[in-house]
């Protein structure tokens, strides 16, 4: 699928997996928090197709549900230490965002990962100041596929949502960008695979965050 960007006003992207790559910090806060709590090591792409529906989300994966409260605050207060450590920008991010800006387009993010954690990914990566506005779940009490994340943004701005196109790396970013009635780039090499998201219906696929500025 090919998508006009003439009518775009609002550029809305998901972070982990799209923007940011901060899977070797998840994964290190992970196995720290199971060696913590006696449970057996996970594998990096286990932790990898599992992330991206929030940090308590996550833990359940891992962890009885006795222990997910615990694993929690653990994990925690281990992971802004990894993060500012081991996360870094996706290939050509600045680029596109720095391309976006010169359009004049309006730069967003939405994620489930907290608020706190976003800012840390974004201070280190250095992406933080090529966008206008963040939301996060935790923020409004509301996890992406609910809609409402994207649509308080695109409230914020006043664009209508034939002017927004929302991006991700999973299939949960390709089901929020359906409940909204906006536009959607699948970006791979993310959290889900292309059999992931063969049920959703004019999607812009791109292998890279360069293609978009071409599209």
């Amino acid at each position: 699928m090919r998508m006009s960007m003439g009518q775009k006003k609002l550029f809305i992207f998901d972070l982990d997996g799209t923007l940011a790559d901060a899977y070797t910090a998840i994964w290190k806060s992970l196995n720290f928090t199971l060696r913590k709590l006696n449970y057996p090591r996970a594998g990096f792409q286990k932790v990898k197709i599992n992330v991206g529906r929030g940090d308590r989300a996550f833990m359940e994966v891992f962890f009885s549900n006795k222990d997910v409260d615990k694993a929690l605050a653990v994990y925690r207060l281990h992971h802004e230490k990894a993060l500012r450590r081991y996360s870094r920008a996706r290939p050509y991010a600045k680029r596109l965002l720095g391309f976006l800006r010169k359009k004049e387009m309006r730069i967003a993010i939405a994620s489930n990962r907290p608020r706190y954690f976003t800012d840390v990914i974004m201070k280190k990566t250095g992406l933080k100041k090529f966008v206008d506005y963040i939301l996060c779940a935790d923020q409004i009490n509301s996890p992406k596929p609910d809609p409402l994340i994207l649509r308080l943004i695109m409230r914020k701005f006043n664009v209508k949502k034939k002017e927004t196109v929302y991006a991700g790396d999973m299939d949960i970013d390709l089901e929020t960008a359906s409940r909204a009635g906006v536009d959607a780039i699948f970006v791979r090499g993310g959290s889900s695979r292309l059999s992931d998201i063969k049920k959703y219906k004019n999607v812009l696929i791109v292998s890279s965050l360069n293609w978009i500025i071409s599209s």
